[in-house]
């Protein structure tokens, strides 16, 4: 049973930065199920994506990998033989975990979980590569590095999956989509007290960008194409071919 996300219920606490401590991942699933639209149809496609694009004894990298979702996902995915799945996680409370939910799992595909920060990770003999919902939280600066970095640790024809929480140019379109992102997650369950604590603790922590931000950073690290495949309001994911 997953513990219900009320982290943010409590209006006596002090709002403090938002970090993926203990107390977070132990509501992990909860949370990002009812705060993140169409995050489940993210897990099947990078499914599908291994399927697609993991080549014979190549490496596959799941960075940012809190409770391992994507990094079973690829897994379940997966069928080029002698490949291994390296999963990713600076937080040793989510590493924690994952290990737990890795420990019955039977598939062909080895696991490495590793508890180190992404932008000091190697990256080596990739064919796919998933930072699903993490670049948001990495600053600025550092992200055209990170991305040149596992540009070239991939093989030629391996992919990228950057899923993103994304702003808008036009202010309208922005306030647009964030009003109707709300209006998700009240009706997920979330109070708009919770909605209000939580935007506050994430405030210069999770710093989002526009699709075409990301799609130039993209191509400026060497990628060949890109294409955005899934967005609802304002949460997208995109594929990034070398």
């Amino acid at each position: 049973m997953t513990d219900k996300d009320n982290l943010f219920a409590d209006a006596q606490l002090e709002i403090a930065p938002f970090s993926f401590d203990d107390k977070v991942a132990s509501v992990f699933p909860d949370m990002i199920k009812r705060s993140v639209p169409g995050y489940g149809q993210t897990l099947q496609m990078i499914e599908l994506i291994a399927h697609q694009y993991a080549q014979p004894d190549s490496r596959l990298y799941d960075l940012g990998c809190s409770l391992g979702a994507a990094t079973l996902a690829m897994q379940r995915g997966v069928s080029a033989p002698d490949c291994r799945i390296i999963a990713v996680d600076n937080s040793p409370a989510m590493i924690s975990r994952c290990r737990n939910n890795h420990t019955s799992e039977t598939d062909h595909t080895p696991v490495e979980l590793l508890c180190a920060d992404i932008l000091e990770t190697d990256i080596e003999n990739a064919s796919v590569v998933v930072m699903n919902f993490v670049m948001q939280f990495i600053t600025k600066e550092e992200r055209l590095g990170l991305l040149e970095k596992i540009h070239q640790g991939l093989r030629p024809g391996g992919v990228l999956v950057l899923s993103e929480k994304i702003c808008f140019d036009d202010a309208e379109e922005n306030q647009r989509q964030t009003e109707l992102y709300e209006a998700y997650k009240r009706a997920q369950g979330y109070s708009q007290l919770e909605i209000s604590r939580k935007r506050t603790a994430l405030e210069n922590v999770l710093v989002p960008e526009t699709l075409d931000k990301h799609h130039a950073r993209v191509k400026a690290a060497g990628f060949s194409s890109s294409h955005t495949w899934f967005q609802c309001f304002n949460f997208a994911s995109m594929l990034a071919i070398k």
